[in-house]
């Protein structure tokens, strides 16, 4: 608890965060949690909620609209085949045209999008010149959009904007629609983009990149095939609770990580069992993009950082390598924070002390995953346990790992692996 907190730099809130142990002795759980959510309070936050949210059925129809509102008159459109496929975005096409703006289609995004097609979808807004961005899919394709807008408007590469605040110039506005109900990309500053010659994923992040408005229309979901609603409803779990225990959380990130929690870890079930229950779709889907928010404010921790090695090195999908990782970072963390958790067993219905919340949320998950059809070990995905120590070190590389609240190097890492092998 003593460890140096590097997230936000040095002021009082993250100095009480270093020193409060030491006033405390054998503190018991809950003493230990309300001293930490009092210094919660403490922690400094720049909050600015900049993305106008239009929720509900039939909002996709509203797009050229919104478009228009934004002084748009040409839009390039970024999404993927499979979304082609399912008729989204020809109804989005339909919907700018009818507002008289002209449209172009870059279908070039891919999940986990690496700079590759960042540069394909640049040459195309380059050719087209739009003066708005439409991301039309799921996160890799608001990713995607993302990227291009960040390289298309301020020049360079997509490796020059890896970090916080790179883009110089202004930034195309940008509309995001959502097909899925998982990465909350909608309502983040961050695109993540895939180095393909390192591997690495760039966070870019920039308040110029956040979208000026994000549609969410849970009608868009419905076609969503089983596999993908697992898969990203997985992964907005995993936002909930990683955004809720991690070092940089404050006041307004708690907000969003606790309402997100309690309608995906009620709803994810639903969606899988009922698939076009719409009001489930709906629960989700909006949970997913309050994660976002709380992603936005507080990052992520040590189960991401797991989880990107696994994706560059075997192609595992995002939401099966957080899955696979996640129950064994929360027993981990609830080592120190098992009171954090044990806030959020309510919305699930564990019948589980405050000593052992930990537990009973990684159980939960664990079932989750198998109720999803989804692998729990890492040896079931034909991980090669000889190259654990490697995918260690790239994990303890990865920027969410400093905002995990136990510290991560990448001897502990090796043991989460190890665990999840």
């Amino acid at each position: 608890m003593r460890r140096k907190i590097e997230s936000f730099g040095d002021n009082i809130g993250l100095e009480k965060y270093r020193t409060f142990g030491s006033e405390m002795k054998n503190p018991s759980p809950i003493e230990l949690g309300s001293a930490l959510e009092n210094v919660a309070a403490l922690v400094p936050f720049d909050f600015q909620l900049s993305t106008r949210i239009v929720f509900g059925p039939g909002s996709v129809d509203r797009l050229g609209e919104l478009a228009k509102e934004l002084g748009g008159s040409r839009a390039l459109v970024v999404s993927d085949p499979g979304i082609v496929r399912a008729g989204h975005v020809e109804h989005g096409l339909r919907a700018l045209r009818s507002a008289g703006i002209e449209t172009r289609l870059f279908d070039g995004a891919r999940e986990n999008p690496t700079t590759v097609e960042v540069d394909l979808g640049v040459a195309a807004a380059t050719e087209f010149r739009p003066d708005v961005l439409i991301g039309l899919g799921g996160g890799s394709s608001l990713d995607c959009a993302k990227g291009i807008n960040f390289v298309f408007t301020n020049g360079g590469r997509m490796q020059d904007y890896w970090g916080i605040g790179k883009a110089i110039r202004p930034m195309l506005p940008m509309i995001a629609v959502p097909t899925t109900a998982g990465t909350g990309s909608e309502l983040q500053s961050f695109a993540l983009i895939t180095d393909p010659r390192t591997h690495l994923k760039m966070a870019c992040g920039d308040t110029k990149a956040k979208c000026r408005v994000a549609i969410l229309d849970p009608q868009l979901t419905l076609t969503q095939p089983a596999q993908v609603t697992a898969l990203t409803g997985i992964d907005a779990l995993s936002h909930a609770l990683e955004t809720y225990v991690t070092m940089s959380r404050n006041p307004v990130s708690l907000l969003y990580s606790r309402e997100a929690w309690r309608l995906l870890a009620v709803n994810f079930r639903r969606v899988l069992d009922e698939p076009d229950d719409l009001a489930a779709r709906a629960a989700m889907q909006w949970g997913a993009g309050l994660a976002g928010l709380a992603i936005e404010n507080s990052m992520l921790g040590g189960c991401h950082a797991l989880a990107n090695p696994l994706t560059a090195a075997y192609g595992i999908a995002h939401g099966q390598a957080v899955g696979v990782v996640l129950p064994h970072v929360i027993r981990y963390n609830g080592l120190e924070f098992d009171s954090w958790y044990a806030e959020l067993t309510d919305a699930v219905g564990e019948d589980v002390a405050v000593g052992n919340a930990s537990s009973g949320l990684a159980e939960f998950i664990e079932r989750m995953l198998i109720a999803a059809g989804l692998t729990t070990t890492l040896r079931a995905l034909d991980v090669d346990p000889q190259r654990l120590p490697e995918l260690a070190e790239q994990a303890s590389r990865q920027w969410t790992a400093k905002h995990n609240p136990r510290p991560l190097d990448a001897a502990t890492l090796l043991e989460l692996y190890r665990n999840a092998y």
